[in-house]
């Protein structure tokens, strides 16, 4: 089979993890580029040798979409997974980590495949003991970790079961060689954490912060800033529970947008119908409880609102990268950030310091070596919510947020946010102000309503009216998503009553 040529070289470095005397290294990938390809690439070439082969994943999709890829690539295999009938004498086996364990470990229902190739995806679960259990079953066998975050849920390292880390490439990598798509990132507003309890594992308790996030004013911004940032693009929303998930698939119903819920608990023929929605793009937007986070394949979803706050970056990283995947006319993927997680552990294509050492979490190494490296610290504008780091003005709207008189903060700095007049004035270029009006003319004339009207919503807009001749004169053209968006963003706010 034909890989790409750094899934070539991860495939080759196993190799030679192996050959020094390793046996249990992690192949280190993003989520995106193609850890399933390289999976079936390892068991072909272990069966080629007579080995035996044992695939591990977490999640029925997982299963399913592995077992796609040895078809594809014609090796005969057996799944081991409630509601598939078993075929235990093929070499290779894709196993449920729940069914396995059920089934094999809990009770003596079944032997436990014989394999002298271990596969395990989603390796950052490796520590939960259920899964320690099968893979202690198999002492002699080379076990191969996949992931895109090689940490346990509180940020430290894997060295309690794995022994080597393999790199494949970067996020920042794969983007400039078009493997995955550019994220532009909007901040939002978020649910006040101070005094939250926290788990053993250092994120929040589950039920505390759902009745933080859980309120009506929240979920109402959630829908709003969506409406004005990627009304048009397809849409997946990580909540904190089952409430919070379907009260904010109700505003968007409310709102006339096609969403729906998924959790654990969606019976799976549900749960199929749902997602092939999704990916027909008949459902625009998904709202879920971690069944989204780790595994989800649609290529088609552009934007990732982010409703779950986490101290847990691996959380965090899957579920950013559920957007990153390329898909025809995709340009950029957006993440709208209600969680303040942005802030919290970086961009999605950052340099993050992974390790098997469990004495430091991945988000201290990495906040200590960009303090000694003196990045830039992340910044949020004030005018329209973009986050960006490394320059004085917003890259999407030209807002001056570090004057030149100051230096633009690094990660051992305080952000000072200097603003004055009309923010939303001042961050547009008169060319920019000309062409926001132009369309709003469009759009009235499209309606029937008169030019007096555009003037109205061109001062809902930027806080002044267009008495500059040449915004005032400007032709109409078609309207853009963005000025769309806006209006539509106008008309549901003052539908609730300004809110």
């Amino acid at each position: 089979m034909l890989l790409r040529d750094y899934q070539e070289e991860a495939v080759n470095g196993l190799r030679s993890s192996i050959g020094s005397g390793k046996k249990k290294p992690i192949l280190l990938s993003p989520t995106g580029s193609g850890k399933t390809v390289m999976a079936t690439s390892i068991a072909k070439s272990a069966i080629q040798k007579g080995k035996r082969v044992l695939f591990l994943a977490p999640r029925r999709e997982l299963i399913y979409q592995c077992a796609k890829a040895f078809t594809k690539n014609h090796i005969i295999h057996g799944i081991i997974m409630a509601g598939v009938k078993p075929s235990p004498r093929d070499r290779v086996q894709v196993a449920s980590f729940d069914t396995l364990y059920s089934r094999a470990v809990r009770t003596d229902r079944m032997e436990m495949p014989e394999a002298d190739i271990v596969i395990v995806d989603e390796a950052h679960l490796s520590v939960a003991d259920t899964k320690q259990a099968i893979i202690n079953k198999y002492p002699n066998a080379i076990v191969i970790g996949l992931t895109a975050t090689p940490a346990r849920s509180d940020g430290r390292g894997l060295g309690e079961i794995y022994d080597d880390i393999v790199y494949a490439s970067s996020v920042r990598e794969l983007t400039l060689a078009g493997y995955l798509v550019p994220v532009r990132y909007y901040g939002g507003t978020q649910a006040d954490l101070d005094g939250i309890k926290k788990n053993k594992d250092g994120d929040y308790q589950e039920k505390e912060l759902g009745g933080r996030c859980d309120n009506p004013k929240l979920v109402g911004d959630i829908v709003d800033n969506w409406l004005r940032l990627a009304g048009d693009k397809s849409t997946v929303v990580f909540c904190v529970n089952r409430a919070h998930s379907r009260h904010v698939r109700d505003e968007f119903l409310r709102n006339g947008i096609k969403a729906e819920h998924l959790d654990g608990e969606t019976p799976l023929e549900e749960r199929k119908q749902i997602l092939e929605r999704v990916e027909s793009g008949e459902t625009q937007v998904l709202c879920n409880v971690f069944v989204a986070t780790f595994g989800l394949d649609i290529p088609r979803l552009e934007c990732a609102v982010l409703a779950r706050p986490t101290k847990n970056i691996a959380l965090y990283l899957q579920t950013a990268g559920r957007v990153l995947r390329p898909f025809d006319g995709k340009e950029e993927a957006i993440i709208i950030d209600h969680a303040g997680a942005v802030h919290e552990h970086g961009f999605v294509d950052d340099d993050f310091s992974w390790s098997l050492d469990a004495s430091e979490t991945v988000r201290e190494r990495t906040i200590r070596e960009k303090k000694e490296k003196g990045q830039p610290k992340e910044i949020t504008c004030g005018s329209c919510g973009t986050i960006f780091s490394g320059q004085r003005e917003c890259p999407s709207c030209g807002h001056e947020m570090i004057p030149k008189s100051q230096e633009i903060p690094v990660h051992e700095a305080d952000l000072v946010e200097i603003v004055t007049g009309n923010k939303a004035n001042r961050s547009y270029s008169f060319v920019q102000k000309a062409d926001f009006m132009g369309q709003l003319k469009g759009y009235a004339r499209s309606k029937g309503y008169q030019d007096g009207w555009a003037s109205h919503k061109y001062r809902e807009k930027f806080g002044v009216w267009p008495n500059d001749k040449r915004v005032k004169n400007s032709p109409a053209i078609p309207p853009k998503a963005e000025v769309i968006n806006f209006i539509r963003h106008l008309q549901i706010k003052n539908a609730k009553g300004g809110r």
